[in-house]
């Protein structure tokens, strides 16, 4: 008896012990969750580019690359100002937003398509609005290629969330602007010509198509892991299931020879 006792406690924590396996191996839900934006040119631009975004809370890794845009200002690198506008319409402006005529969208015409500035993508220092037009901080030249992590603010977040958020990089060949635009000042720096701070790119921030829609939706941050944790349980009820069988056949050998 004391054996068949010993032999049970055995197997049964034998089964329990290769369920606790399954579960540590289980993955909890990753909490990365992937966005792309395309972005197509503005204002006659021949430029092109495209941005990751991979948001973890409110931790962002970015990468973009950028190219066709104006190489010099003032003699010296062009500064390519650009930033995640956020809780417009989650679009780029079309040409009918060009209300005085010039030609050109500026950023103040785009506004009800992208809405206003949540994040300065600078290459170092603030991400806030307030830097938005510190050309300093700005990708500069020809071509963009863009790696940084960054902490997004409450509003930039949820504006990602929920498909409300555009990127938009400024900064306009003066050259290829009519008479007219040459001529105007900035709408956001009037020190600045109007080439400056106008659109030359935008693109709206869409999740990407390979990172899995979180279960609890985009706002739990929770990764799509469903799938691989049903499969867990299932491998565990099994495991379970098995383990008790090899318990009860052991019980009714002890009963069956002990008779």
């Amino acid at each position: 008896m004391k054996y068949r006792n010993s032999a049970l406690a055995l197997l049964a924590a034998g089964a329990m012990s290769v369920g606790g396996m399954l579960l540590a191996a289980a993955p909890a839900g990753a909490a990365t969750v992937s966005y792309q934006a395309t972005l197509a040119p503005l204002n006659g631009s021949t430029g092109s580019g495209t941005l990751m975004l991979s948001l973890d809370g409110n931790q962002a890794t970015i990468t973009e690359q950028a190219t066709g845009l104006a190489a010099t200002f003032k003699n010296a690198p062009y500064p390519h100002v650009q930033h995640i506008h956020i809780n417009g319409q989650g679009a780029c402006p079309t040409p009918a937003a060009d209300k005085n005529a010039d030609g050109v969208v500026n950023t103040t015409e785009g506004t009800p398509a992208y809405g206003p500035i949540g994040t300065t993508l600078s290459t170092s220092g603030a991400t806030t609005p307030a830097a938005a037009a510190v050309l300093t901080i700005a990708p500069m030249g020809a071509t963009i290629n863009y790696n940084r992590v960054i902490t997004l603010d409450a509003a930039t977040v949820a504006a990602i969330q929920a498909n409300k958020a555009v990127i938009v990089v400024h900064g306009l060949d003066p050259t290829t602007l009519s008479a007219k635009a040459q001529g105007e000042k900035s709408d956001l720096v009037p020190s600045l010509p109007l080439a400056a701070t106008s659109p030359v790119l935008c693109g709206a921030l869409t999740i990407a198509q390979t990172s899995a829609v979180p279960t609890g939706g985009a706002a739990t941050g929770a990764g799509g892991t469903s799938g691989t944790e049903k499969g867990g349980l299932l491998i565990l009820g099994g495991s379970l299931l098995a383990g008790s069988a090899v318990v009860l056949g052991v019980r009714r050998k002890f009963a069956t020879t002990s008779r």
